[in-house]
């Protein structure tokens, strides 16, 4: 009975936390739709690929960013990532179809609007000066993509490169998002954003600080 007494806070600690991860993907998940059927006046009338690969992009920016939230919030109060198995490997499904669609969707509809292939079809969607902002997100879709080979890889001594790349590439997603995300040019989601921004760099900082500093001058 003792022994059972000891573990119950620690269940329930690992217990709430699940629960709490999958409640914090789903809740961005949901501000990222409302702020995507807001911008739409909240009807799916006349749909196209232009109007919901947007949808798609915030909704897979939205999820990777409870990603390294809940990482976080993990290590802060000593929960191993292990007990995050299911949740990393079924939002990691989810994420890796939305940012195959997200581009997919947008590179398909101006090709077939006779605009061609990026880069120049970029340019002629974004406009003038911005196609470079657009291809920052397609570079930063192949470093996610390239991500997904951490399985056969992640034991290499190089493979931190590739995960410092991913950190780059979600930092590069928020300046994408800034830049040419028309629901976040105006109205309360671009601080919802700028939230993003700001947690997101003080995660990476944590990180990279015990990464750097921390754990060199422990040998």
């Amino acid at each position: 009975m003792l022994l059972e007494n000891q573990l119950a806070p620690k269940s329930q600690k690992v217990f709430f936390f699940q629960i709490g991860t999958w409640a914090l993907a789903a809740i961005v998940s949901i501000i990222a739709i409302v702020a995507w059927g807001g911008h739409r006046g909240y009807t799916l009338s006349g749909v196209n690929g232009f109007q919901l690969f947007p949808l798609l992009g915030l909704l897979a920016f939205s999820i990777m960013w409870s990603h390294y939230i809940n990482s976080t919030i993990g290590e802060l109060i000593g929960v191993n990532r292990k007990v995050l198995k299911r949740y990393y490997q079924y939002t990691g499904y989810a994420v890796l179809v939305l940012i195959c669609l997200h581009p997919g969707i947008l590179i398909y509809s101006l090709f077939r609007n006779g605009v061609g292939l990026p880069p120049g079809s970029y340019e002629h969607y974004v406009g003038p000066g911005l196609g470079w902002v657009a291809l920052l997100g397609t570079v930063s879709f192949f470093v996610f993509i390239a991500f997904e080979f951490r399985r056969v890889f992640a034991d290499r001594s190089w493979w931190h490169f590739v995960t410092e790349a991913g950190d780059l590439a979600m930092l590069a997603i928020l300046y994408h998002g800034f830049r040419l995300g028309g629901n976040l040019q105006q109205g309360w989601f671009r601080f919802v954003w700028l939230f993003y921004f700001v947690t997101l760099v003080a995660v990476l900082l944590r990180s990279y600080y015990k990464k750097y500093v921390v754990a060199p001058s422990k040998t």
